[in-house]
């Protein structure tokens, strides 16, 4: 009788005791199956073990040795069950980031960004704190803001387009069907800007300036494009620029635009139909 490690197809790896007898391979027992060398090792030791013990040649000795091995590998599986607990979501996110093409743009901040927004969607300065604790990464909110204009100036249409290329191979290269719909957005402030104005807020927040927010997803809610719009904007004007902007800069040719009612006059209507 010996102890073998046999690999899988799966590419782990069990420990099992063998009787030769006859010619004949016979398992007499499975310790068990992993991937990790320092565990398939303590398994195999387990093995050999219960092999000496099977075999009338066991000692007090190594009973002490085989409970130290068990509370070694017992520790380090906690030790892996917490770092899963705390980094499940960056090691999963990392992956999707990754799949979509972000990592093109080979920018460590807006990565820390979107994972955190993701995960625990706050405030810049409770969002430095998070990524300190959770990601060891020690980000200065002053630096946040610094780059929020970088992205708005430089990055922001790459990052559309890799959005965009990745919708389209999604949804087998036809994006076809179109949604759009528009918001406002409101800042704790009285202080109007060519930006920032009075206007109907769908927060009911009527003495605040804002923004008036226009969004364009495709079938399944993937985002395509958005526009801003001064606060007093009314939105019935908002969808034609921002449809029009995206069919031209994505050469789109066959779509239909799903809207609500108040946004869909005759108008509109007629230069969409036109457009496709």
């Amino acid at each position: 009788m010996f102890v073998r490690k046999k690999k899988n197809k799966s590419g782990v790896v069990s420990i099992q005791i063998i009787d030769k007898s006859s010619g004949r391979y016979k398992v007499i027992k499975t310790t068990g199956s992993f991937s990790e060398p320092r565990l398939i090792d303590a398994l195999f030791k387990e093995g050999k073990e219960w092999l000496d013990t099977y075999q009338g040649q066991a000692d007090m000795f190594k009973a002490i040795e085989k409970e130290k091995e068990e509370k070694q590998v017992v520790k380090h599986l906690i030790s892996n069950i917490e770092n899963v607990l705390l980094n499940g979501t960056q090691i999963i996110l990392d992956k999707i980031y990754k799949s979509i093409g972000f990592d093109k743009i080979n920018d460590d901040i807006l990565k820390s960004l979107v994972i955190a927004r993701l995960s625990q969607p706050m405030s810049k300065s409770a969002t430095v704190d998070y990524l300190k604790a959770y990601f060891d990464e020690d980000i200065h909110y002053q630096k946040i803001y610094r780059y929020m204009d970088q992205l708005d100036n430089n990055e922001q249409e790459k990052i559309q387009r890799i959005s965009v290329e990745h919708t389209r191979k999604i949804l087998g290269n036809a994006i076809g069907l179109i949604f759009y719909d528009v918001t406002t957005l409101y800042f704790d402030s009285q202080k109007a800007d060519e930006l920032r104005e009075n206007g109907f807020s769908k927060d009911g927040k009527h003495s605040q300036v804002q923004v008036v927010l226009g969004l364009l997803v495709s079938k399944g809610g993937y985002p395509l494009s958005y526009s801003l719009f001064n606060g007093s904007q009314y939105e019935g004007y908002t969808m034609l620029p921002v449809v029009e902007d995206f069919i031209q800069r994505f050469k789109l040719k066959e779509f239909v635009v799903v809207a609500d009612s108040g946004l869909m006059n005759k108008t509109n209507i007629t230069l969409l139909e036109e457009a496709g």
